[in-house]
């Protein structure tokens, strides 16, 4: 379904796409898709925070010259057809179920996976959760959930990164207030600077609605809660690419990575990118991804 006054309309326009609703068992996600999804494997995209799908516009116009169709969607609470009050409704099992019933809302059964941030934290869960459906796996930023967990208990650095995490968890009113204050300069702050502008005015354009920042940061809040989803085995081939300047993941994180994964595996540093890999880095990640998507 599609409408003109659909967040995505002008994006799937210039993609050459369509402007969509995934219906799931829970609610609708908004979202779009480009190029003939029967004609070879879709790729799937799932943002992060705090992003929405229109991240992935430069590196879905990459693919789509490739000849290979795309899916991206806006993630729970991101959604205003998804966005549910409970704390446990934002768990990662609850994000690994979405990523599923989009896919079969879209009419594929198999696909490949490209999460960034969040998206990369679940992508890390569905794998072993589905994977006869997922082709190949690729994490932008996000280290393996036990690497990263490992680190934070281990090395001072990777546990001062997370300071963010820890506020977020404590004291949620705050950060949505403190961050949308004064045309929400810290939380333009944290895209330090790398995004390009229009970018990061339609995100904070989005945010600047409390309740959606407020649904957003449920994610870390839901943290614990709900049904422990392992994360391995990782068995399906897997590149996981990180920039050597992230602020959240640490490189003893990135490094310790390749070992929760058993498929084939590539480790890819981008020296001097940020977090931001699809907003700053596009082609070169396309580029990437390409590559991988032949092993699969």
């Amino acid at each position: 379904m599609t409408s003109h006054t659909h967040p995505y309309a002008e994006l799937a326009a210039r993609l050459g796409g369509q402007a969509s609703y995934f219906t799931t068992s829970e609610g609708e996600l908004t979202g779009y898709t480009a190029g003939d999804l029967g004609a070879s494997t879709p790729v799937i995209l799932v943002h992060g925070w705090p992003e929405f799908a229109s991240c992935w516009e430069p590196i879905a116009r990459e693919l789509l010259k490739a000849g290979h169709p795309i899916i991206a969607y806006d993630q729970r609470g991101y959604s205003p057809g998804l966005r549910p009050e409970a704390l446990e409704e934002y768990t990662v099992e609850k994000l690994v179920n979405d990523l599923g019933e989009v896919a079969t809302a879209a009419g594929t059964d198999r696909f490949h996976l490209v999460g960034h941030d969040w998206g990369g934290v679940m992508g890390w869960a569905a794998v072993p959760h589905m994977p006869d459906r997922i082709a190949t796996f690729t994490s932008l930023a996000s280290a393996h959930t036990r690497a990263h967990g490992e680190m934070i208990a281990q090395d001072p650095d990777q546990y001062e990164r997370m300071e963010y995490l820890r506020k977020i968890r404590h004291h949620p009113d705050q950060i949505v207030t403190s961050m949308l204050r004064d045309d929400a300069a810290k939380l333009r702050a944290v895209y330090q600077g790398v995004i390009p502008c229009h970018v990061e005015d339609s995100y904070v354009q989005r945010f600047s609605d409390a309740e959606v920042f407020a649904a957003s940061l449920k994610y870390y809040r839901a943290l614990g809660l709900g049904t422990d989803m392992p994360t391995q085995p990782i068995t399906v081939p897997t590149l996981y690419v990180w920039g050597s300047e992230d602020a959240a993941f640490a490189r003893c994180s990135a490094e310790l990575t390749g070992q929760y994964v058993e498929g084939p595996y590539e480790f890819v540093e981008l020296t001097g990118r940020s977090h931001w890999l699809p907003e700053e880095a596009p082609e070169v990640v396309a580029t990437h991804l390409l590559t991988h998507f032949a092993r699969g």
